[in-house]
Order: structure tokens, then sequence, then C-alpha cells
């Protein structure tokens, strides 16, 4: 019988390939030009999850994209543990700025990967860590180590806010029914300092227009007359938030967690070295909400940000032109106790409110999800810090993420499941920017960590 490392040894090259085929797949599921992509994606993950070893695997329709299940039950008195992941990917644009092509991976190494890494949309975020397990998964049944019942729920549409996963969870919860979830969609701090992530902001996406005149105008007998969309839509942007960077819009802090001076000096311990921080950004300072520091505002405190901004000529040479129309898509981070649906409310009531007389201005909500934080204390939480001192040689540090993923809160509602956050990007990994990529290191580490947990998990919960 193989160890782990023995088997990472003896498949690192074939690893890495089957990797590298998944991530050829332009599975973007917020364009429905890539719907064959999408189901091409969908088979590839099924056909790795036979080749895994699991029973039972079927691509399950949805009213949007599918969701790959799949299931080892070995003995239905022992534990089982439900693996998510998503196989569709954000939208590789801005192309321009991609080193190489996003669907043609390439392994290339870096001062943070000296060892290499894949460069692909996606190789992070998720395939190559949702294929972090279907490779733990095949490493256990090859070798008839695998210690409990596992089931895979693999979806593609998280991306675009999991518009049908809670359909699909409430349509099959007897099938998907486990004791604890386990998801690899999130980071760690570092090679040198291993984490897991205990916090997940909450998200409210909007998208906004607004309405001048009938028809674009010519800015020279009309400017300085009539309201100009991209203007007013500008100054009513900036006054969303105030000269400390505090958001403006009423109610909008009424329900959000205020952490204790102790939990705030926890966080703190956590290393972080600021010079380094702006350097690898290649900004010369940070900016944020007064009061608290560069971590505090990426993880328990609540943002608002402008993620795209249009309107009028933006062609090559000049068109002096005053547009008809201006529009911006606007995400805001939650955190406990915010409600998406609320704050997206609130949103809508106060742009409107602020909007002059001289525009007319709609408000579009896109999707949300609610904050999320799991306990420490959990069989699920120690079985993934044992797992993780068993590779790495040092305790993880609990760590709050400033990213969403929408439905953790909805599998605790309807599985009554704990869901414990097993990441191994980097914050470096450019996760929805160009050049995303993921460390062929980090990679086989996931891989190496994974059957640990199942093992820790199955003896603690006897």
């Amino acid at each position: 019988m193989d160890t782990i490392k023995d088997y990472l040894g003896k498949n690192r090259e074939r690893f890495l390939d089957e990797l590298i085929q998944l991530l050829k797949i332009p599975s973007i599921s917020a364009d429905p030009a890539f719907k064959k992509d999408m189901l091409t994606a969908a088979e590839a993950v099924k056909k790795s999850l036979l080749d895994a070893g699991c029973d039972l695997v079927e691509v399950c329709e949805t009213p949007g994209h599918p969701v790959v299940f799949a299931e080892k039950i070995k003995d239905k008195d022992l534990p089982t543990v439900l693996v998510y992941g998503h196989y569709d990917v954000q939208p590789p644009d801005p192309l321009d700025l991609w080193d190489s092509p996003p669907f043609e991976p390439v392994i290339k190494k870096t001062k943070i990967h000296p060892e290499g890494a894949i460069f692909a949309r996606g190789a992070c975020d998720d395939k190559g860590q949702m294929f972090m397990h279907v490779k733990a998964m095949e490493y256990m049944t090859q070798n008839d180590v695998l210690p409990c019942n596992v089931k895979f729920m693999i979806e593609g549409e998280e991306e675009v806010g999991s518009a049908h996963l809670d359909w699909f969870i409430k349509e099959n919860k007897d099938r998907l029914s486990n004791d604890v979830i386990l998801i690899s969609d999130t980071g760690m701090i570092s090679r040198e300092a291993p984490s897991i992530t205990t916090g997940l902001r909450g998200l409210s996406y909007v998208e906004v227009e607004v309405t001048g005149p009938n028809r674009d105008l010519h800015s020279g007998l009309y400017g300085g007359a009539v309201a100009n969309p991209l203007n007013i839509l500008s100054q009513m942007i900036a006054s969303l938030t105030d000269e400390n960077n505090h958001i403006t819009i009423p109610g909008f802090y009424d329900k959000v967690e205020q952490l204790s001076d102790e939990e705030r000096s926890k966080m703190a311990e956590a290393p972080f070295n600021l010079e380094e921080y702006k350097k690898k950004l290649d900004i010369e300072d940070v900016y944020g909400e007064k009061g608290y520091s560069t971590l505090e505002r990426g993880s328990i405190r609540p943002t608002l940000d402008v993620n795209g901004m249009w309107g009028g000529y933006i062609g090559e040479g000049a068109k002096t032109v005053l547009p008809s129309k201006a529009h911006a898509k606007i995400s805001m981070r939650l955190v406990p106790d915010q409600d998406w649906k609320e704050i997206t409310e609130l949103f809508k009531k106060h742009f409107e409110s602020i909007a002059p007389k001289s525009v007319k201005v709609e408000v579009k909500p896109h999707h949300g999800g609610f904050p999320y934080v799991t306990p420490i204390n959990t069989i699920g939480y120690q079985a993934a810090s044992k797992a993780y001192e068993q590779t790495f040689g040092k305790t993880p540090i609990p760590q709050r993420s400033g990213g969403s993923i929408p439905i953790v809160t909805l599998f605790e509602k309807e599985l009554k499941s704990k869901i414990i956050l097993m990441g191994f990007g980097l914050d470096t990994d450019a996760i929805h920017s160009p050049n995303e990529h993921f460390g062929v290191w980090n990679y086989l580490k996931g891989i190496e960590t994974i059957p640990w947990f199942y093992k820790y998990f199955t003896e603690m919960s006897k």
C-alpha cells in the first residue's frame, strides 16, 4: 500500500496533466455562448469522479447549469463527508492583460511558486482546488484507505450566484445528507503560515442605470444645459462613502457585528507585512475605512465597490457626445449579521432618493449571499487542524476571509451541517483577474492533506 506521499510521487505528472485538460474547457457560466462548454466540463468532472472510484456519478439537470453528484457509500453506520466545489469560472476579460491565453494552461515558475504555478482561468478558483478532492479520493480508493462515506456536489453556477443550487438541494435533501461539508474554495495565509478560513463575508450585487435625455446629445450644443448621466452617476457613487470611507447608506451598519478588542487582538496576531502587501500590489499606500487595519478592512468590515462603469463613447479618438445613459455594477461585501436582501433594498431606496430630478434611476439586483462564521470547537474543524499539522508540521491559524461563497449558509440551513473551509490558494493567485494561477506545490499539498482530514474526522466521530 502506498502512502499519500508515495502515491503523489508516482502520479505527480498525471495529476497535473489531468487538471490542465480540465482547465482547457472554457466553462464560463455567465455567458450563454459557452453553454456547450459548461456541459463538456460537467461530463469531464463526471468521468474524473468515476475514475476516482465513486460508485455512483450523475450529471443532474437543473433549471440552469447542471450539478455533478457522486457518492461512495462504504457503510451506512460510518460518517459521511460531503464535498462541494464548482466547475464554472469567471469570464477571462480583459484578455489583453493575460500573459498567456486563459484557456491554454501553462506552468511557469514565479518568485512565490519556485516549483511552478499553473496559469489559467479557474486554476485556483475553483477547478484546481476542487480537483484536489477528486485526486485525494482516487488515492484513498486505490489504496483501500477510505475510512468513511463520501459524496460530491460539484455545481456550475457559483460564479453567477448559485442561482439554482437552492432548488437542487431542496429536491435532493436525502441524497445530500451528511455529517460535515468540506469546501476548498478559499485560501491560506502562506505556505509557511497555513490557515483555515472560519468566516466569509456575504454579498449584495446590483447594477444601476441612470438615464438623462432620450438620445445621445452634442456636448457643445447641450453641455451645461442638460444633465450628463455619466457625471450624475459619478457624483452619486462618490456620495456613497464619506471622508472616513464610511458607507453613507442609512441603516447600512445597523446589524454589523462588533468584534471585541480581544477578538481584534487575536486577528492581529496573524502574520502580515504591510510593506510587502503594498509591494505585491504596486501601490504607494493602502486605503479604507478609518479606524481599522488592512486585515480588518478585508475581512470583518463591510464594503461598497464599483466593479464596472460605462456609458457614452469609449472608442478610438474623440466623439463629443453627452450620453443618454450611464451604467455601473456595484458589489457590497457584508459581515455578520447583515442580511443581503435587506441591504439590497436599503441601497435601492437610498440610491433612488439621491438622484436629481434631471435623470431617472433604475437599480437592478443581481444576486447575493449571507455572511458565514464557523466555530472552531467542532469535530470537523479539529480534524482539519490535525490534518494541516500532519502535512505542514504546524497548527493552522483560524482566519476570516474577505471573500464570499453565497451558498454556505444555505448548506447549514437546509442540510443541518457545519462547513469546513480547507483552502490552499494564496492571495497572490489573481483569482477573478488576468493571469490567475495556482501553485503546483499548493495543489499537491492539498491532495496530501485532504486524506488526513478523512482519517481524523472518522476517528473523532466515533
